[in-house]
């Protein structure tokens, strides 16, 4: 399996200076699926589910029967919600810290896994809850807990938990990030518009945005991990994000692969070991640049 990289890195005030540059030779998205719908006017797409019809985007996401590793962590109430805290072993404060949020699965024991393979990293990581306690075992329960998220409750309880990672004694976090993973990038990309002391910031394959003016009020550097096989969020729609990050004059590095929709997933039955695991690793080398200063 082919490996498709293209990465592009961004500091404002040069952002405008070097985006010509940086631009020059960049890896062609690959060609849109067969039956994949034209890109949009805008490059941004409507309604939850983003271009695709809700049975089209639900046909993305199927479950395996795979179990997580047991949780090492524990339950903190965050906004009045739950949400699952993993510390480093012998770890004392200060910590940099993650905010973590799942996919639309909800708070699953895979992302509980998740959360505790950044805490052997050295992060204070700590998983949101935006489904209010609900765990999706099928599409169509997991579509009808996407849908019934509230923006504002969510912006929220993302931002609480980035203000418990600062606050809270036990990690009092100099540096925070967060990570996403489809319906969770989407909402790691929306923690970086609308939390201005956020340090970092990785979106795998989550719903964009691509209006400059919009994406201008990120102050974090952004990673941002796609397949070029993914319907939903195609690889046009990723160049728009790219090119409006350029413009916004953010500092960003976008990630490529020659993989579907969902495939650093390992519940999923699209996972894709060997692009999960090169992602993985840049995304570490990208939070310990960015949280750690190495």
């Amino acid at each position: 399996m082919k490996l498709r990289l293209h990465s592009c890195r961004l500091v404002a005030p040069l952002a405008l200076a070097v985006a010509t540059a940086c631009s020059a030779s960049p890896v062609p998205p690959a060609e849109p699926p067969p039956g994949a719908a034209p890109p949009a006017a805008t490059g941004a797409a409507d309604g939850p589910t983003g271009r695709l019809s809700e049975e089209d985007f639900k046909a993305l996401h199927q479950l395996r029967s795979d179990k997580a590793p047991p949780a090492r962590g524990e339950a903190v109430d965050v906004a009045g919600t739950r949400a699952y805290l993993s510390l480093p072993p012998g770890a004392k404060a200060p910590i940099p810290g993650v905010v973590v949020i799942h996919e639309w699965w909800g708070l699953n024991e895979h992302i509980k896994h998740w959360t505790d393979r950044l805490a052997e990293d050295g992060y204070a990581a700590i998983a949101v809850d935006l489904y209010g306690g609900k765990v999706a075992t099928n599409p169509d329960d997991a579509m009808a807990a996407m849908k019934a998220v509230d923006e504002a409750k969510g912006l929220e309880v993302v931002r609480a938990a980035h203000r418990f990672l600062t606050t809270d004694a036990r990690v009092s976090a100099p540096r925070t990030g967060s990570i996403g993973w489809c319906f969770g990038g989407a909402w790691s990309l929306k923690l970086a518009m609308n939390e201005p002391e956020l340090d970092a910031a990785v979106i795998y394959y989550g719903r964009l945005v691509t209006d400059a003016a919009k994406l201008q009020a990120i102050k974090a550097p952004v990673l941002g991990v796609f397949g070029n096989q993914d319907k939903g969020i195609p690889p046009e729609v990723v160049s728009e994000f790219d090119k409006a990050l350029h413009d916004a004059g953010v500092e960003h590095q976008v990630l490529r692969y020659d993989a579907d929709h969902a495939f650093a997933n390992p519940s999923g039955e699209r996972y894709d070991t060997k692009a999960a695991a090169d992602a993985w690793e840049h995304v570490r080398k990208f939070l310990a640049a960015k949280l750690k200063g190495g």
